[in-house]
């Protein structure tokens, strides 16, 4: 029996996936749901950040049902932030916790054709990043302080890419439960919550947005899902013209930007990670020439 994590409220989560967000965490929690306790039928509860004045037994409310044999937890991107890392481990100090990155510029658009859905800019892309410069992997040295470098597993979205299979077995294997085998999976080789365009109405989207929000600060979970399932929220926030590639020469200017913050991050984790600096083009040429060299 796993030794669950428990409080006078009681339930609470024996693992988090804090993010950054728009690195695979909704594929994650798709694929863990049924092996692991995980909030039924919402995804991300947010009470280190958004719902923290509701209170530790409002939490774990969302984790009484949980199969005591199996860990339970949550994957909430929007947890990897100093308020949220000071909270949690005030509430779960012996938690476990699962950072997941990716390349920054790519992270970078991802989040901003999200911000783009959502009707939260009207910005170009260089100007939203200039308004929005917070660095994806900053923070994470406190992470490691404040939980303990072995509590702490950080993620690569290229090695998702690279082999999905490993990608789990190490998230599995950290947490504490059995292999989880992809090809006996029904969502393991689907993309979760991918989009490519943005919506067909600004206006629209807006209204579909402060819906959503409405219901989800009354907890009416299922009929979000129940919308979702109808199709409402694709209608309302995609239909417009697909979202261009990134140009090179913006691609560029962000990488040089943005390489010190690779660099930062390469020298903590002990790992290089070329492609996010130069582009995974440059990195290919650069590899290809020295191998023919």
């Amino acid at each position: 029996m796993v030794t669950a994590n428990r409080d006078p409220a009681g339930r609470l989560p024996d693992f988090l996936g804090v993010g950054p967000p728009r690195a695979a965490t909704s594929w994650l929690d798709a694929v863990l749901r049924g092996h692991v306790g995980l909030p039924r039928d919402i995804k991300e509860v947010d009470f280190f950040i958004e719902n923290y004045a509701r209170g530790i037994d409002w939490y774990a409310r969302y984790f009484a049902d949980c199969d005591p044999n199996l860990p339970c937890g949550e994957i909430c991107p929007s947890y990897y932030s100093p308020l949220g890392r000071e909270r949690i481990a005030k509430h779960l100090p012996r938690c476990k916790i699962i950072c997941t990155f990716r390349d920054p510029v790519e992270w970078r658009y991802s989040f901003y054709k999200l911000a783009v859905r959502n009707a939260w800019t009207r910005d170009d892309f260089e100007s939203w990043v200039a308004k929005n410069p917070g660095d994806t992997h900053g923070g994470l040295r406190a992470w490691f302080d404040a939980f303990g470098r072995d509590r702490v597993l950080v993620l690569i979205h290229d090695d998702l890419a690279a082999d999905a299979q490993s990608y789990l077995d190490g998230v599995c294997g950290f947490i504490g439960i059995d292999r989880i085998a992809l090809a006996e999976s029904a969502v393991g080789t689907r993309k979760i919550n991918t989009f490519s365009a943005p919506p067909r109405s600004r206006a629209l989207a807006r209204r579909a947005r402060k819906l959503r929000d409405w219901l989800k600060s009354r907890e009416a979970y299922r009929a979000i899902n129940l919308l979702g399932r109808a199709g409402l929220w694709r209608y309302c926030f995609e239909g417009g013209a697909e979202f261009a590639p990134l140009t090179p020469e913006v691609e560029a200017r962000l990488r040089e930007r943005l390489r010190p913050e690779v660099e930062a991050l390469e020298k903590l984790i002990g790992r290089e990670l070329a492609a996010w600096k130069f582009g995974a083009d440059a990195h290919a040429a650069g590899a290809g020439r020295r191998a023919r060299g």
